[in-house]
């Protein structure tokens, strides 16, 4: 029980710093360590992972609305065509043989570490307010269907694709990308988790309650954390905290 403990632990940990630093999802810190070190069914590792993600992701999405770092009105229209694009995505590989890119995912999250550490997202909310708002309108239905898709096709990556698509292509300073990121995880996640357990029944109660109070908890953390530091010191800790993940994952995938 220590043992389980300690792994859930470090995979909420890991799993509430990316999400609220960067929005990520839990999916990718937590499933590979349950699996790895506990033996838990991959299905069954991922369900636990997406409700981990649900209240972490709902609690920093608040965090990041009252410091006003959060666009609802676009985040809606986003989540709509990446829940609607990821169930199409979902049906197109189930017809392709072999279309597992878990490492895609592990990979992004260590590059944009990098991204973030190199080059900043220095983006100001003036500057994002001069946006045309129809433009953005538009692009944000363009880029939550190419999430969605690719989301669905190979199992992974969305909490990292939303938060590179939001600062490099929509022009999002980075809080406001996070918080919209995080915002739109909620109930993507929700969505997963729930599908998870009505077709799996419901896991490992104890690896459930415990990754979901340890990320909720990180999670909470690094959401203030986040809301109070200047741009320039969240795109270090954020890379930083990418960086790691990645690596980590990594390691743990090899294991």
């Amino acid at each position: 029980m220590i043992y389980k403990i300690i792994v859930c632990f470090i995979a909420g940990m890991g799993a509430g710093l990316g999400t609220g630093f960067a929005g990520m999802s839990a999916a990718a810190v937590i499933s590979p360590m349950l699996i790895t070190f506990l033996g838990l069914p991959a299905y069954e590792a991922v369900g636990i992972a997406l409700a981990s993600d649900v209240l972490a992701s709902a609690v920093s999405a608040y965090t990041y609305g009252k410091n006003k770092n959060l666009d609802i009105r676009n985040g809606l229209v986003m989540m709509l065509t990446v829940l609607l694009f990821t169930l199409f995505g979902s049906w197109i590989a189930s017809m392709v043989p072999n279309t597992t890119m878990g490492s895609f995912s592990v990979f992004m999250t260590f590059l944009l570490g990098i991204k973030f550490i190199v080059k900043p997202v220095m983006t100001t909310k003036e500057s994002m307010a001069s946006a045309d708002p129809k433009k953005r309108l538009v692009q944000s239905v363009f880029c939550g269907t190419l999430i969605g898709f690719i989301c669905g096709f190979i199992g992974a990556g969305g909490g990292m694709m939303m938060l590179l698509v939001l600062t490099s292509v929509l022009g999002y300073e980075l809080k406001t990308a996070v918080g919209t990121s995080v915002f739109i995880m909620a109930f993507t996640a929700f969505t997963g988790s729930a599908s998870h357990f009505l077709i799996d029944g419901m896991p490992d109660i104890w690896c459930f309650l415990l990754c979901v109070i340890f990320t909720l908890l990180w999670a909470r953390l690094a959401a203030k954390f986040a809301n109070k530091a200047s741009a320039i010191v969240l795109n270090r800790v954020t890379g930083a905290v990418l960086v790691v993940l990645g690596l980590g994952i990594m390691s743990v995938k090899l294991l």
